[in-house]
C-alpha cells in the first residue's frame, strides 16, 4: 500500500438539525454538497494531491435542496458557488472512484455514509465504490497513541491543532480543509514512525 485517500463530507444541515438527529419536519436530508479528497503518498510521506468537489443536492423529489442558512455559515458554500461549481452527484462520486483509485479511504469517523450511503439512497443510485473501501481514520489515531477519551471529543476539524500543527488558509467546515487536517496529523505520525505504510493497508 503506497497511497491512502483521506477524505471528508460536508452535508445539509439547519438550525437544530444534528440535536433532533435530522428528523425534524423541516429539517433537510442529510445529503451531500461537498467533498473533500487528500491523496497521501505513504513512502516518502506527504500529500501527492487534493481536490474539492461540490455537488448538487437533491431531495427525494429530485429537485435542487436548498441551502440552510447555517449550512452556509459553517461552510461556505453558497447557492452561487452551486450554480458555478456544482456537479450531479454521480458525476462527483466518479471523480471520487478515479481520484481514489485502488487505494483505501479514511475519513474522521464514516464519512462514507452520509457521502454514499445517504446521498445515493435519496437519489436511487447504485453506490459505485462498496463500504469494504472505506475505513475509519479514529483507528489509526489510536495506532499512533492518541488518548481515546481525547479522540472521542476532537472533531476532525481541531485535530491539527490539537497537535499543535498550522496549516496555513485551512478553514474548519470546508470539506478539503476538514481532510487536510487529518491528513497532516496523520503524515506527522508517519513521519515519526508511530505509524507505517502497513496500518493503513
Amino acid at each position: 500500500m503506497t497511497t491512502a485517500i483521506i477524505f471528508d463530507c460536508e452535508f445539509l444541515t439547519s438550525e437544530g438539525a444534528p440535536q433532533r438527529f435530522w428528523c425534524g419536519p423541516h429539517d433537510p436530508d442529510p445529503v451531500i454538497a461537498q467533498i473533500g479528497l487528500v491523496k497521501l503518498d505513504l513512502a516518502a510521506p506527504g500529500i501527492a494531491e487534493t481536490a474539492r468537489l461540490h455537488v448538487i443536492p437533491r431531495g427525494r423529489d429530485g429537485t435542487r435542496a436548498p441551502l440552510d442558512p447555517l449550512f452556509t455559515r459553517l461552510t461556505g458554500v453558497t447557492e452561487a458557488v452551486l450554480d458555478r461549481d456544482g456537479r450531479p452527484l454521480a458525476e462527483a462520486l466518479a471523480e471520487v472512484a478515479r481520484f481514489a483509485g485502488d487505494a483505501r479511504l479514511w475519513s474522521w469517523g464514516k464519512d462514507e455514509f452520509n457521502m454514499i450511503a445517504i446521498s445515493c439512497y435519496v437519489e436511487g443510485l447504485a453506490p459505485p465504490l462498496p463500504v469494504t473501501r472505506f475505513s475509519n481514520a479514529c483507528q489509526l489515531l489510536l495506532a499512533a497513541g492518541m488518548p481515546y477519551d481525547d479522540l472521542k471529543r476532537t472533531p476532525s476539524n481541531k485535530l491539527a491543532a490539537y497537535y499543535g500543527i498550522e496549516i496555513a488558509g485551512r478553514r474548519d467546515h470546508d470539506a478539503l480543509g476538514d481532510a487536510l487536517s487529518v491528513a497532516h496529523v496523520l503524515l506527522h505520525h508517519l513521519r515519526e514512525g508511530r505509524l507505517t505504510p502497513a496500518h493503513f493497508a
